[in-house]
């Protein structure tokens, strides 16, 4: 299931990220691949301990914990601190899967990665290419979104981003851990939750039908959810 969110971060947002983002030290991001992606892999990231990601990553952290939308796709159960990333120069990610299983920075805990997050921080128009590619059982969904919008996809998928002919390609990205790992059931769930709230404003909150659906959403939640 790829969903996509709009305005995670108004365009107010995106420029203040922009004006530090354009004057920060970006490294090589090879240096952060795996062994077969540092073959397909080129990039520039910000360091992960810096002051700047670590204070940005935490905005849009508290942006999603607001966000009803991400909460009912995603299911949270930890969030990889964001990390940001920019292609230039016919900078290119080539095809690859993101690693299972993840360390959270600074410490010796494990996640597993069930989603992956795009958050576009460059308007479409300010470069060509840069297309996120991301394989699925019905072919390749292309994902070029605008500034301050977010793309969820499975993490299991293989995934490429296209060439940058033109321009920067600038993006914050990470990983979730949902409580319930499994794909379909997730989806089954999200589009309960959806139908839901779409329901709720129709009828009284006491209403037999909202009740009950909530009910079921609710159950199947607790039986498919690992706390």
């Amino acid at each position: 299931m790829l969903i996509t969110i709009d305005q995670v971060l108004a365009k107010t947002e995106v420029r203040a990220f922009r004006a530090e983002l354009d004057a920060a030290d970006w490294q090589d991001g090879a240096a952060t691949a795996g062994t077969l992606a540092k073959a397909v892999k080129r990039n520039r990231q910000l360091a992960d301990g810096s002051e700047l990601a670590v204070r940005l990553g935490q905005q849009i952290l508290r942006r999603l914990a607001a966000l009803p939308l991400f909460i009912s796709a995603a299911l949270p159960r930890t969030i990889y601190p964001p990390k940001f990333n920019r292609y230039a120069d016919g900078g290119t990610y080539g095809a690859h899967v993101d690693g299972a299983l993840m360390f959270l920075p600074g410490s010796h805990q494990q996640m597993r990665s069930d989603l992956s997050a795009t958050l576009f921080l460059a308007e479409p128009e300010e470069y060509d290419g840069g297309v996120l590619e991301v394989e699925g059982p019905f072919g390749v969904q292309q994902v070029k979104l605008a500034a301050g919008d977010m793309v969820l996809y499975p993490s299991s998928s293989l995934h490429r981003v296209t060439p940058v002919a033109r321009g920067a390609r600038v993006a914050s990205f990470f990983w979730i851990e949902s409580l319930v790992a499994d794909e379909g059931e997730r989806t089954l769930l999200f589009d309960l939750d959806q139908s839901v709230q779409r329901f709720t404003p129709l009828v009284a909150a006491d209403d037999p039908r909202l009740v009950q659906l909530t009910g079921v959403y609710h159950n199947l939640l607790r039986r498919w959810s690992r706390p």
